[in-house]
């Protein structure tokens, strides 16, 4: 008995029970802990600590899905226990930041009738809002994106970018949106076409596209909310001319991107000078702002303000091989231009005979407050004004007055918008597609959304996948604290503990 008591009495066992101790107190509260956590919201539960900031939510998505009023509906139809973890994390992440986005998980392989009844071979997102009755379905390929170039030359497949966020946000615009808007894009002189990219911004955004031929159609359909000129590279007819400016006159919206034209524009300036905006002669080279030395690849420098800005990362933009306009003086009170893109003051408009040096506008919006009558009230003034016309010489002068000061309190006002780009490369998927960093397509949906006031830029991009090697080229004092101090501290204390306890 008294050995037992000695064994337990030297200072080998204190230690011993001291150390048992304090490993059960740690146990414990490691699973309280766990048990707390399990309990908190997903959105307090993962920490984005990824390469890339995989995870993180942007203000954009944030505000959508505070406002959002509707049930939203995400149905993940997989083989569950083979859902990739970055899909699983970001959708749980994304669901918990709405009270109105529900996430249903559906096996594929338990409940094979799923795939039947959504249409689909699995391995998707089904988004869907029953209130407004629409659904559209997200594949995860959609989400993580591959190079297809690296697997058709080595035969293994490269992942490029992570697009969660910008599907789901998309998506649950589409869904709870019943706001389309159409865009009618000319032809017939030598326009450029939408590249992928750009359409699939226009379809995230609700945007349908069509295209017309101004010298085919008397007039521009009663549906277009906007008119679309993408580098035409020959002018307009007379025609085209006035009927686009009679449509702006009645509050219509333009967007216009300067093209390659082989000869003079005349009727597209006037349209142009109209607005306030006078095209310079040559192609733009600025000595300041341009990429590596090239100075007719230009980074414009940027004025934005509103929605303008909204999603600018960097305030990036490249043109190349740029025009340029001028602002004229209108004598107009409701005419405002704005020019968002410019050069540098130390830019020049280049031609074959001429240098002209200045600063030269690169994107700009002009807006004019019109007066118009909408097509009721015109069509009733029409039937007034031939059941009436007997009696025309028989009014008073102050009657005559009275009906004209009604009609003119009884127009409506509403905003002309014309919006000009100088350059096409603007939207150039040899540009946007390969410089991704860019804020070319950020800039240019924020600029054709700014037409409509019930839809709002959503398209977001794609974080990259590819890793970022650290390789800092000077040590600085805190990556010596870091790397060498801290450690060898470290070691140090650890070493004395060690000695103290040995002695003991």
């Amino acid at each position: 008995m008294e050995r037992i008591r000695k064994m337990w009495g030297s200072a080998s066992s204190k230690y011993g029970t001291y150390s048992l101790s304090l490993a059960a107190i740690v146990i414990a509260i490691a699973v309280v802990v766990n048990l707390v956590a399990s309990q908190l919201p997903e959105k307090w539960k993962n920490v984005d600590i990824s390469d890339n900031r995989l995870y993180e939510i942007s203000d954009v998505s944030r505000e959508m899905l505070e406002k959002l009023d509707q049930k939203v509906t995400l149905n993940v139809i997989a083989e569950l226990d083979s859902v990739d973890d970055r899909i699983e994390t970001f959708v749980k992440k994304y669901a918990a930041l709405s009270k109105n986005v529900e996430v249903e998980w559906t096996d594929s392989v338990l409940h094979p009738s799923a795939l039947k009844e959504n249409d689909t071979e699995g391995d998707v997102i089904v988004v869907s809002c029953e209130e407004t009755g629409k659904s559209t379905t997200i594949p995860f390929s959609s989400i993580i994106e591959y190079d297809q170039y690296t697997y058709y030359m080595t035969g293994q497949m490269s992942e490029t970018s992570f697009d969660g966020e910008g599907q789901l946000t998309s998506a649950v615009n589409y869904v709870t949106s019943d706001t389309v808007k159409k865009i009618y894009r000319t032809s017939g002189h030598g326009e450029e076409t939408f590249s992928t990219s750009v359409t699939d911004l226009f379809s995230r955004n609700n945007l349908e596209t069509e295209e017309i031929n101004l010298s085919m159609n008397p007039e521009i359909p009663s549906d277009c909310d906007l008119l679309f000129l993408y580098g035409p590279t020959s002018d307009i007819t007379d025609d085209e001319k006035e009927l686009i400016l009679n449509y702006l006159a009645d509050g219509g919206k333009v967007y216009l991107i300067l093209g390659d034209a082989s000869g003079e524009t005349p009727n597209l300036n006037a349209v142009m000078e109209r607005y306030g905006l006078k095209k310079a002669d040559g192609y733009i080279a600025d000595m300041q702002r341009n990429y590596q030395g090239n100075y007719y690849a230009i980074f414009p420098q940027l004025s934005l303000s509103g929605d303008l800005g909204t999603g600018i990362s960097n305030e990036m933009v490249l043109l190349v091989n740029s025009l340029g306009m001028e602002k004229l003086d209108v004598d107009s009170e409701n005419l405002t231009v704005s020019p968002f893109m410019q050069t540098s003051s130390n830019a020049y408009a280049v031609t074959e005979n001429d240098e002209a040096q200045g600063q030269y506008i690169l994107g700009a919006v002009a807006t004019e407050t019109v007066s118009v009558k909408d097509d009721e009230e015109e069509e009733a003034n029409g039937d007034s004004d031939d059941s009436t016309a007997s009696d025309d010489d028989t009014k008073e002068t102050d009657e005559d007055s009275s009906d004209n000061s009604a009609a003119e309190g009884a127009k409506e006002t509403r905003e002309a918008r014309l919006t000009v780009l100088t350059s096409s490369s603007m939207i150039n998927a040899e540009i946007t597609d390969q410089l991704t960093t860019l804020d070319n397509l950020t800039l240019f949906m924020n600029s054709v959304t700014e037409n409509f006031d019930d839809v709002e830029n959503l398209a977001i991009e794609a974080k990259s996948l590819s890793v970022e090697q650290n390789t800092p080229m000077h040590a600085g004092g805190i990556s010596l604290i870091v790397i060498f101090v801290i450690p060898l501290a470290v070691l140090i204390c650890g070493f004395v503990v060690w000695m103290r306890r040995r002695k003991a």
